[in-house]
């Protein structure tokens, strides 16, 4: 008899899109933990590496400090406060300066860029104006704004305001200038006006690089913020730099700096989070792991 050859049936509920869509997702994840774990080696290594030459007098410990002292000081300035009050205090009044000025710099910086993009007139009239202040050296005003302001938050929110709007502002000129032409003009023929064409197709389609100078824009603000306090303030991170450095106490310097790049993390993990769930729709970059 001649034999039959039989074929095995895919197991249900198995195929091969779903088993190469698995194993893409077991090595996304793999790298992920790879990526993690290699950046907690890395600063492991900086921190011990930093603190051998330290206490081996590799390094000048008065000077540069080590970890452990900075440790120690950030451990004091929770527990104890600083010569300025709690620590949560001096956080929160420069998270409240930068976040007041972030907010301020961001909407004037996205009204006024998407209204240049869409009105050629004012961008050919106003336009120079901007390039010329765009490139003052703006940390130098911090001094001039304390003196319009004084020592309270206002100047440190015009400081932070000054670094923020910029990029912004050329972000969303640049992204209203970028809109599909087809997308507009087909607006146009089912009768939408200048205003509906703004609201509806023109910021939509800028809104992705608004948000790239968010990320960017908000590390401005928080420069702002410190370089006003540190120039005068009677609260804040830079009077605590300030401070610090007028006593030549390096470790309270660094502990500053490390509280600062803090914050900063947090809230670029926020704005990752905001854009990851108002981008959905757009693929995931190659190689990216954000």
């Amino acid at each position: 008899m001649p034999e039959t050859v039989t074929t095995a049936a895919p197991a249900l509920g198995k195929t091969p899109g779903s088993d190469r869509s698995r194993a893409r997702a077991r090595a996304a994840r793999n790298r992920a933990i790879l990526v993690q774990t290699t950046r907690a080696l890395v600063l492991l290594a900086v921190i011990g590496l930093w603190e051998w030459l330290a206490r081996a007098a590799v390094i000048d410990p008065f000077n540069f400090s080590m970890p452990s002292k900075i440790w120690d000081q950030l451990r004091q300035w929770a527990l104890h406060g600083t010569a300025q009050g709690s620590l949560w205090e001096q956080v929160w009044y420069t998270l409240y300066e930068a976040l007041l000025g972030w907010g301020i710099g961001v909407v004037a910086g996205v009204v006024l860029g998407i209204a240049f993009g869409r009105i050629a007139f004012l961008a050919d009239v106003l336009g120079p104006y901007i390039k010329v202040l765009n490139a003052l050296p703006r940390i130098v005003l911090a001094p001039i704004f304390l003196i319009w302001f004084g020592l309270g938050p206002a100047s440190k929110v015009a400081s932070a305001v000054v670094l923020v709007f910029f990029p912004v502002f050329f972000n969303a000129f640049q992204g209203a200038r970028e809109v599909d032409r087809n997308l507009v003009a087909n607006s146009r023929i089912l009768g939408a006006s200048n205003r509906q064409v703004t609201l509806q197709v023109v910021i939509p389609s800028a809104t992705s690089w608004i948000f790239t100078s968010l990320h960017v824009s908000f590390g401005f603000a928080l420069i702002g913020a410190i370089v006003g306090e540190y120039i005068g303030a009677t609260k804040g991170l830079g009077l605590l730099v300030s401070s610090s450095q007028g006593t030549f106490n390096a470790a309270g310097v660094y502990a500053a700096m490390v509280i600062l790049a803090v914050v900063a993390l947090l809230a670029e993990g926020l704005l990752t989070f905001l854009e990851k769930r108002l981008f959905r729709w757009k693929p995931a970059q190659p190689g990216s792991d954000r």
